[in-house]
C-alpha cells in the first residue's frame, strides 16, 4: 500500500504528464478534451461517485488507437484537475498472431510515457481468446491462443484459395467481439466505452451485423433493444453459423470454443464516439504520437494499411505464392497485384504519403521483395507454425471438394507423389484407421499442409467457397466487406486473361 506521501508524489507526476500532454495538443484537441471530460462528469453524477466509475478504451498497439489512448488518458487527468479525483481507465489489449512482439513494445513505451503503468486510476489488461492478463510486454502468448488462431487461418484460407481477408480477417474480427464482451465486462464491468468509431459507423455496422444473421436464418428481434449486449449475442450466433460452416461436422468440437463473449444485459456499458471531436489524419497528431508518445513504426508491424499487424504482409506473401506456384507467373507479379490492392485502400483510408511510400518502397525491387519474402516466412513460422511449403498448399486448396484440385497439385508442385493419388483420396475419403502401408503417405500430407489427418478429412468433406453464390456464409461475410478490388490476371490453364476480386488490407 503507497504511503500518503508516494500518492502525493504519483499525483504530482500525473499532474506534470497532464501539463506536458495538453502543450503538446492541438487547440481543436484540448477543446475535444474539455468537452469530454464535463459530458463524464455530468454523466457520472456531476462526479460525485466519479472514482468508482469506470472507462475503457480498446489499445490495438497501432498509430490510430495510440492516440486515442493518448487522448483519453489527458481527458482522465483533466477530471482530476477539475475534481481531484477521476475515473479509473481500462485499457485493453487483444492480441492475436499476427501482433508482432515490436507491438508490445509500443504499447509499454506509450504506457510509460503516460504514466499509467503502476497507476491505481488505470486498469490495463490483455485479452488472449478468453484469458485475461494484466499488461506486461513479455506476456507470454497462451498455447491455446496460437492453437486457436492457426487452425482458423489454415481452415479459412483451405476453404478460400488463400484470399486475404477470409484467411486472416473473419476469425479475428470475431475475436474483436469476444474481445469487447471480456474486457467491457470484467471484473464488474465498465461505464462507458470509448470508441474512435463514428455514429453512422456504428449504426453501418449493427444493421449489417442484423442483416448478415438475417439472412443465415436467425430470429433477432429479442436482441434489438439490447444495445451492445444485442449485438453480441447475435454475433455469436453469426460466430457459431460461420464456424459450423467452416470447420463442418468433423470438427463440431472446435465450434463451441469460438463463442463471442456478450456479457449481462443488466449492465450495458455506453458507447461515447469522440470521431466528430478528434481528428484521425496521422499528419494532424504526427508529433504527439511519434514525438511525445514514443510510437515506432517496425517493419513487420507496419503492414500497408495496419500498424500493428503482419498479416497485410502475409496476405501479399500468399498472392506472390499464389501467381508463382498455381498460376505458373512469378511471384513478383502477384506482389505487384496486391500492392495495387493495398495501395488503393491506403489512399482511401487518407494515410500521408510518406506512410504510402514507406510501404511501398519496401517492394520496390527483385532484392526487396526476396527479402521481405524471407522475413514474412520466418514470421510466419514463428506466428503461426506455418512454413512457405505449407503456404504453398494453402493457395493451392488440393483437398476441398474432395480433392478437386488434387491432380493439379500434385502436377505442378509434388510431380513425385502423382501415382499416389488414388491411395491420397482412399486415405481422405473414410474415417478408418490409416493401414500400415498408407503411414507415411499420411505423414508426407501432415507436413506439406501443417495439418492433422482429421483436420485434412474435413476439408476433404467440405465445398471450396463459391464467392459468386450467396449460398455460403463466408461468401456473404466478404460480399459486405469493401477491402477488395478486381484484377486482370491470367488463367494458368487456359492461359486467356480473366478478371479476379481479390482482397486484403
Amino acid at each position: 500500500m503507497l504511503q500518503p506521501n508516494s500518492k502525493l508524489s504519483i499525483k504530482a507526476q500525473r499532474q506534470a504528464i497532464f501539463c506536458e500532454l495538453m502543450a503538446y495538443l492541438t487547440p481543436q484537441d484540448q477543446e475535444s478534451v474539455r468537452l469530454l471530460a464535463t459530458k463524464l462528469v455530468n454523466m457520472f453524477e456531476h462526479g460525485r461517485d466519479i472514482g468508482r466509475r469506470r472507462v475503457m478504451v480498446a489499445y490495438g498497439g497501432g498509430k490510430d488507437s495510440t492516440y486515442t489512448v493518448g487522448f483519453i488518458r489527458t481527458v482522465q487527468l483533466y477530471v482530476e484537475n477539475m475534481l481531484g479525483r477521476t475515473f479509473i481507465l481500462r485499457i485493453a489489449t487483444m492480441r492475436q498472431s499476427g501482433m508482432p512482439y515490436s507491438v508490445m513494445e509500443n504499447i509499454e513505451r506509450v504506457y510509460l510515457r503516460l504514466g499509467l503503468i503502476d497507476d491505481i486510476t488505470a486498469e490495463l489488461i490483455v485479452i488472449d481468446h478468453d484469458q485475461v492478463s494484466q499488461f506486461t510486454r513479455d506476456l507470454p502468448v497462451p498455447q491455446h491462443l496460437h492453437t486457436i488462431n492457426r487452425l482458423n487461418m489454415l481452415m479459412n484460407g483451405h476453404r478460400t484459395a488463400g484470399d486475404g481477408r477470409p484467411t486472416f480477417c473473419n476469425s479475428c474480427n470475431l475475436s474483436v467481439a469476444s474481445f469487447y464482451g471480456i474486457s467491457a465486462w470484467w471484473r464488474g464491468g465498465v461505464d462507458v466505452v470509448v470508441t474512435g468509431d463514428s455514429l453512422k459507423e456504428q449504426k453501418h455496422y449493427f444493421t449489417w451485423i442484423m442483416r448478415l444473421a438475417q439472412n443465415a436464418g436467425m430470429n433477432i428481434e429479442e436482441y434489438r433493444e439490447l444495445g451492445f449486449h444485442g449485438l453480441l449475442k447475435v454475433l455469436d450466433c453469426v460466430s457459431q453459423a460461420y464456424y459450423r460452416e467452416l470447420f463442418g461436422a468433423d470438427l463440431d468440437a472446435e465450434v463451441p470454443l469460438r463463442r463471442v463473449h456478450s456479457g449481462f444485459a443488466d449492465m450495458i456499458p455506453t458507447f461515447i464516439s469522440i470521431y466528430e471531436h478528434v481528428s484521425y489524419r496521422v499528419n494532424d497528431h504526427w508529433n504527439f504520437v511519434t514525438d511525445f508518445l514514443g510510437f515506432q513504426f517496425d517493419e513487420l508491424a507496419f503492414s500497408f494499411t495496419e500498424s500493428d499487424c503482419a498479416n497485410p504482409a502475409l496476405m501479399a506473401h500468399l498472392r506472390g505464392l499464389k501467381a508463382q506456384y498455381v498460376q505458373g507467373r512469378s511471384y513478383r507479379i502477384g506482389i505487384e497485384e496486391y500492392l495495387e490492392l493495398a495501395k488503393s485502400l491506403m489512399v482511401k483510408k487518407e494515410m500521408p504519403e510518406n506512410l504510402i511510400r514507406m510501404a511501398i518502397s519496401r517492394y520496390d525491387n527483385e532484392i526487396k521483395i526476396c527479402t521481405m519474402r524471407h522475413k514474412i516466412n520466418a514470421f510466419a513460422e514463428q506466428a503461426y507454425g506455418v512454413s512457405e511449403q505449407q503456404f504453398v498448399c494453402l493457395v493451392f486448396s488440393p483437398f476441398v471438394g474432395r480433392g478437386q484440385s488434387l491432380p493439379y497439385f500434385l502436377q505442378v508442385y509434388h510431380p513425385e507423389y502423382v501415382t499416389q493419388e488414388a491411395n491420397i483420396h482412399s486415405l481422405l475419403a473414410d474415417d478408418k484407421q490409416v493401414p500400415n502401408n498408407l503411414l507415411q503417405l499420411q505423414t508426407w500430407l501432415e507436413n506439406i499442409s501443417g495439418m492433422s489427418l482429421r483436420e485434412i478429412r474435413a476439408l476433404y468433406r467440405n465445398s471450396l467457397v463459391d464467392f459468386e453464390s450467396n449460398d455460403s456464409l463466408i461468401a456473404r461475410v466478404r460480399v459486405g466487406d469493401p477491402h477488395k478490388k478486381r484484377i486482370k490476371t491470367v488463367d494458368p490453364r487456359s492461359g486467356e486473361e480473366i478478371t479476379e476480386l481479390i482482397s486484403g488490407r
